[in-house]
């Protein structure tokens, strides 16, 4: 079922983490984080939304980093209930999609759940002080990859590095709602 996050809350603070990645490196906000920003997205291994955008996400992690801003994903998926998202199938897909970035497993939700994490993908840009200033979407081809598709997310975050400010208009993401333990 398709879901969507709330609109951008312009100065929302990162609350900060330390979480795994696929090779079990620990990684916090400080160090993910670069001189003008982060752009932090939870994904998971079997959305449809994420699999339609998911070997799009290296070259934009490699445009950022010439931006000065710094790429994370993270699934918070339960492997309990849905086992295509475990540790281990992260790393299958990390590796199938070449990434070059960490993703990063938040195994209890914790991270998620504080940030209101709603959906895959979700992404939250920061500016260099960690303060949020985009939860929009990549672009406008939803689960296709339209030619042409205006860059939306690339277009936020070269804005972020340049002034600090994110677009005041933003069109949420959309994708699969995150998949909770069972309580």
């Amino acid at each position: 079922m398709a879901s969507s996050p709330a609109v951008c809350n312009f100065g929302w603070k990162a609350v900060p983490f330390e979480l795994p990645d696929t090779e079990g490196t620990l990684w916090t906000i400080n160090r993910l984080k670069r001189r003008h920003g982060l752009l932090v997205v939870f994904i998971c291994n079997h959305c449809p939304y994420v699999i339609a955008i998911a070997d799009r996400l290296r070259p934009l992690a490699a445009d950022l980093r010439d931006l000065g801003i710094g790429i994370a994903a993270i699934c918070s998926n339960s492997a309990v209930t849905h086992p295509q998202d475990s540790f281990e199938n992260m790393g299958k897909f990390a590796r199938e999609h070449r990434f070059d970035f960490p993703y990063l497993h938040d195994a209890d939700q914790r991270v998620a759940r504080t940030w209101g994490a709603a959906c895959t993908p979700d992404f939250f840009g920061f500016n260099g002080d960690l303060e949020l200033q985009y939860r929009g979407r990549l672009d406008d081809s939803g689960k296709s990859q339209t030619p042409g598709a205006r860059p939306e997310l690339l277009e936020a975050m070269r804005l972020v590095a340049e002034t600090g400010k994110g677009p005041e208009r933003q069109v949420p993401s959309m994708g699969c709602s995150i998949k909770w333990e069972l309580a």
